[in-house]
């Protein structure tokens, strides 16, 4: 398997690729405008010969430079295999290079708590997405900060 960074050419198999791990349109619209407004800053694409696997993270306005993880889709066919969590592991490592500090992610605990993330690193921050499946993998050491508001994308108002 191959992971890399977005080409200009993939736009169409990454919107393939949402729409058919979520079903419907929801996700692939969010990427992109994620993209189009200029706040997607990690794009990674999983290859099998062909895309089957996509992460996007994008900015947040947050007490330290952080990302959110959203969304992470893999084709269905080809689901269970490891492939997200490939994604998901490069993107961090990615992420932490650049020197972001922190990522959120809203989703499942069971799964996104391999690679660190915790509800408890996010309690303290207020979100639209607060609750038990807002969780926070810092990055790079301790956090900066422990509390305040975290602002997601405005892409991400149609999902709240």
């Amino acid at each position: 398997m191959l992971i890399r960074p977005e080409a200009a050419g993939d736009l169409e198999a990454i919107e393939r690729i949402h729409r058919a791990a979520f079903s419907g349109p929801v996700e692939a619209r969010l990427v992109a405008r994620l993209r189009a407004d200029g706040d997607a800053v990690l794009s990674l694409v999983a290859e099998l010969g062909e895309a089957v696997g996509h992460v996007l993270f994008s900015r947040l306005a947050a007490p330290f430079p952080a990302l959110a993880l959203a969304p992470l889709a893999v084709m269905p066919d080809h689901q269970r295999r490891g492939i997200g969590s490939a994604l998901v592991r490069l993107g961090l490592a990615e992420a932490e290079q650049a020197g972001w500090r922190g990522v959120l992610v809203v989703g499942e605990p069971a799964y996104y708590r391999r690679f660190g993330f915790d509800a408890a690193h996010a309690a303290g921050f207020e979100t639209p997405y607060d609750g038990p499946h807002l969780m926070l993998r810092p990055l790079g050491g301790e956090l900066p900060a422990r509390a305040g508001r975290i602002a997601y994308a405005p892409a991400f108002k149609d999902l709240a």
